[in-house]
């Protein structure tokens, strides 16, 4: 009998083909197709699922427990720890630390008495024991490790072992012998991930964590159902020739979406920044100041961070001048040097720009336009600010300050470390005098305080 061919789709527009195509026909899109497994429903199976329903108002649920790590930045990205019964899947480029991260994370379990099964289908059991020699103070006999490619082996090993915790690393080498499909494949990738998704929430629940490979728009790869099944989708940012290492959520059943936790990948593995105000700025004493540097406090999650932002204003022998900004869009950049050149009556149609921040850390929040700003206008003039002052407003088209959220804890933040100086939007009048605000009303009013 002839064997039945699966067709094609392409992930970025769903054209559909019966055989393998190098560029889609309809968006042009190169090596966007991926094989369709179809799949034969057994529905008489799914009628003898044990799972009953419940009255949810009388509460006779087991409680969600959460199992913290000595990993303090791991924990609040999480929401506080790890959830028992959850499936967390992990992603970043290549080199960014997955491995590394997840590998201190089942130490640390296994340290504390948990089973622990890590199950590496990219790695032999000599390189991940030579990685953890390596960044480990000491192995735990309760770390098992599985070096294989089929997920029935890695259920096998799970049969035997009885883990609390489960690593698949990465999902997209693995493969079930159900489906006949390559590894990597959409229906091998979401047949293991609802594998993993069964056991974490069975009669015996477990802690599941999932590596995903990055493809080269840094996104998940593979399709979008994987992120809609798992509890808590992780990523790492980071550059190989930087040591920071950024872990935020972009979904979180159990905490705050967004929430991020910064990390220095050291020779022993990933190491918590837990002050990371201080790693984002210039600890300058007063008297030491330099021209073309700002400072003010980004959210990032629920945690206030003092960033320091950095300027660069020099001549321009081009019809068009330069605006450079690594940690900002180009657009936002190009409103605020408008602002400052208008309202501020600055020139600035002959001069390049260039801002960062220290840490590369990105300037997602509107709090940060007046610090921006003053950090070009102190490089334009070439007048230093007060290492001791805080500049937390937004700027309208108008010039006037704005009022910002969370105001309050960035202000506590700034107080924590020693800043004498904050300088603000409208603020509520009990407000400003219980922390001694300076709340000009326009751009020029402060420029022509500096």
């Amino acid at each position: 009998m002839k064997k039945k061919k699966n067709p094609y789709k392409c992930k970025e527009c769903g054209y559909e083909s019966i055989g393998y195509l190098g560029k889609c026909p309809s968006c042009g899109t190169w090596n966007s197709f991926e094989e369709v497994q179809e799949v034969e429903v057994d529905l008489k199976a799914k009628t003898r699922l044990k799972a009953k329903a419940q009255p949810l108002g009388q509460g006779k649920f087991v409680e969600t427990k959460r199992y913290e790590t000595d990993i303090s930045e791991f924990n609040r990205v999480l929401g506080g720890g790890v959830v028992r019964d959850s499936v967390s899947i992990l992603t970043a480029k290549p080199g960014a630390g997955k491995s590394t991260l997840l590998l201190q994370v089942c130490q640390d379990f296994a340290s504390h008495g948990l089973k622990v099964l890590y199950a590496s289908g990219e790695e032999s059991q000599s390189q991940i024991y030579a990685r953890a020699r390596r960044i480990l103070e000491s192995i735990s006999d309760k770390l098992w490790v599985v070096s294989s490619n089929s997920l029935d082996q890695v259920l096998a090993e799970v049969a035997s072992i009885d883990p609390d915790v489960l690593v698949l690393d990465s999902i997209q080498t693995f493969q079930t012998s159900e489906y006949t499909s390559r590894p990597g494949s959409p229906t091998q990738t979401m047949a293991c991930a609802n594998e993993m998704v069964s056991l974490a929430k069975g009669d015996r629940p477990r802690m599941v964590f999932i590596v995903g490979q990055m493809t080269k728009e840094d996104e998940l790869a593979g399709v979008r159902s994987l992120e809609h099944l798992v509890d808590t989708v992780l990523m790492i940012e980071g550059d190989s020739g930087d040591p920071l290492r950024t872990l935020y959520t972009t979904k979180n059943r159990f905490g705050s979406t967004g929430e991020m936790g910064f990390f220095e990948m050291t020779e022993k593995g990933l190491r918590s920044i837990d002050n990371p105000s201080r790693y984002f700025m210039t600890d300058r004493k007063p008297g030491f100041e330099l021209p073309g540097s700002a400072l003010t406090v980004l959210r990032e999650g629920t945690r206030p961070i003092v960033v320091e932002i950095e300027a660069l204003v020099s001549r321009s022998f081009t019809p068009y001048p330069m605006r450079i900004g690594e940690c900002i869009k180009r657009e936002h950049l190009q409103t605020l040097i408008s602002i400052l050149e208008e309202r501020g009556k600055q020139r600035l149609m002959d001069k390049n720009i260039v801002v960062k921040t220290t840490g590369n850390i990105p300037l997602r929040e509107t709090a940060a336009n007046l610090a921006l700003i003053m950090s070009v206008y102190s490089s334009l003039t070439n007048k230093a600010l007060p290492s001791k002052t805080l500049f937390l407003a937004d700027v309208g088209l108008t010039g006037e300050l704005k009022a910002i959220p969370n105001l309050e804890a960035r202000i506590l933040e700034g107080r924590r470390l020693g800043f004498e100086e904050i300088i603000t939007g409208p603020v509520a009048e009990s407000l400003k005098e219980k922390y001694d605000l300076k709340t000009p009303h326009t751009l020029s009013e402060v420029l022509k305080n500096f």
